[in-house]
């Protein structure tokens, strides 16, 4: 029996707040810095302020200007063409012939991992968030149990995010998620992801069980980073059934599925490889084999560069501060503390690059008539492996720490470096910084797409 009031939105007075300054002004600084280098959320946020401080068409007025300026943005060019590009790869093919249109994927409906260090737990809980039952292995009973720990945390901290709390995530069933040390138990899997370290005769070992053991169709998928798949197929009865699959660490993060196709994977195999990554709501991106695939061939000269610099007479944040100041979500050097500097150490003393097997009489900074930096070794030979044990091109506030400080000890470490090689210090503004290490990613891309190992530069983006 009441008379309607005014429905109108834009008759209705804006709530007004006692500290509306202070609280968009709290907000304006958490937009930046979630928002780092994007336009469109700190414009978002403009528009907001406008509604609260002028009249109705005043700010639709406003609102229409800021969106003009995003609209004929260079950042909204380059979001559509993301958009686009993750969309474009997955219609993959390969020099051979083979591709999406043709070829038809396997069911996965039982997987399992092999190895429980970092990247298998990720994989392990990627693999449950799909809801796909899966098998954990591990060589000896200490390690499973250490990484058994270690999945069930990363699950618990997982079905806290989502909605339905732990109900919707049921890790705690047999049924779903299983450990054990015994090869036997991968007879009815439809897929294996072998998880250990980068390795090839140890990677060898394994592939030639699993064709014994693993039932006709199964697909035997490799985590490695950089190693050749051919050469790992060619320990298994079944190449055609071999495949990489190069997830990016944190695993159960990380958007990104390197699926690398070997000389006789077959096309079912890749279609089946993409299938997987749809699941686990990755995006798949189909390249070839050579060393380090694309994501990590394009990272080698990147990160080179960056040592290069610090050689020279700069310093981890301030290159760090560069590339992340440009857009990128983290700076080469907390990168490598975050995904552990022993992984390209092991890398490169498997080449002969560093370590025992280097011929005696090799000068410190050169490699087969390159330029090379002793750095990362000499880091590496210092215990300083990153995160993992609070030190590395930072320190942080204990083993496993995420919080990077610069590092006294590396700063005089760094001149010391410079002296004994005879290093002249030179101040390196951040254009060269941005140039250089932006520069050497762009021109090995352009190399990957001649060799035709990806079949297009979206692939790449």
């Amino acid at each position: 029996g009441q008379p309607l009031g005014p429905r109108r939105l834009s008759l209705k007075p804006v709530p007004k707040l006692p500290n509306m300054a202070a609280f968009l002004q709290e907000a304006a600084v958490k937009v930046k810095k979630q928002a780092r280098g994007c336009l469109a959320p700190e414009l978002c946020l403009q528009a907001v302020r406008a509604a609260t401080e002028r009249p109705f068409a005043e700010g639709v007025r406003r609102e229409r200007e800021l969106f003009q300026v995003l609209l004929s943005s260079g950042q909204a060019r380059a979001l559509q063409y993301a958009f686009f590009a993750e969309r474009a790869v997955h219609r993959w093919a390969t020099p051979t012939g083979a591709s999406w249109s043709g070829a038809a994927p396997q069911p996965v409906r039982r997987a399992a991992v092999i190895g429980l260090g970092t990247m298998g737990r990720g994989i392990v809980t990627s693999l449950v968030k799909a809801n796909i039952p899966v098998v954990a292995l591990e060589q000896d009973l200490e390690y499973l149990n250490k990484g058994r720990k270690a999945v069930m945390l990363l699950l618990e901290r997982e079905a806290m995010k989502m909605e339905g709390g732990a109900q919707t995530l049921d890790f705690h069933n047999p049924a779903h998620l299983q450990f054990t040390v015994d090869f036997d138990l991968l007879r009815d899997v439809d897929l294996v992801i072998e998880a250990v370290f980068e390795n090839m005769a140890l990677k060898k070992e394994i592939f030639h069980k699993l064709s014994k053991i693993c039932k006709p169709g199964a697909l035997l998928c490799t985590n490695t980073s950089a190693l050749n798949i051919d050469e790992i197929a060619s320990a298994t009865s079944r190449p055609q059934q071999v495949i990489g699959t190069h997830f990016f660490s944190p695993a159960h993060v990380m958007r990104l599925l390197e699926i690398i196709y070997g000389r006789h994977t077959s096309p079912t195999a890749i279609a089946t490889a993409m299938q997987l990554a749809k699941a686990l709501k990755k995006v798949g991106v189909v390249v070839g084999n050579c060393f380090g695939f694309v994501g990590n061939r394009m990272m080698f000269p990147y990160v080179e560069q960056a040592v290069f610099l610090l050689e020279e007479g700069s310093r981890p944040e301030a290159v760090d501060q560069v590339l992340e100041d440009f857009g990128f979500k983290i700076g080469p050097f907390r990168m490598s503390d975050l995904a552990g500097l022993d992984v390209g150490w092991r890398s490169r003393q498997g080449q002969g690059l560093t370590g025992p097997s280097l011929p005696a009489g090799t000068p410190a900074r050169q490699r087969q008539g390159q330029r090379y930096s002793p750095l990362p070794d000499l880091l590496c030979e210092h215990g300083r492996f990153g995160q993992k044990t609070a030190k590395g091109w930072y320190q942080y506030e204990r083993a496993g720490g995420r919080t990077a400080t610069p590092d006294p000890w590396l700063h005089s470490f760094l001149a010391q470096y410079r002296d004994t090689h005879g290093i002249k210090t030179r101040f390196i503004d951040q254009e060269e910084i941005l140039e250089r290490c932006l520069f050497s990613l762009i021109n090995e891309g352009f190399a990957v797409l001649a060799e035709g190992i990806a079949s297009g530069p979206e692939h790449l983006d």
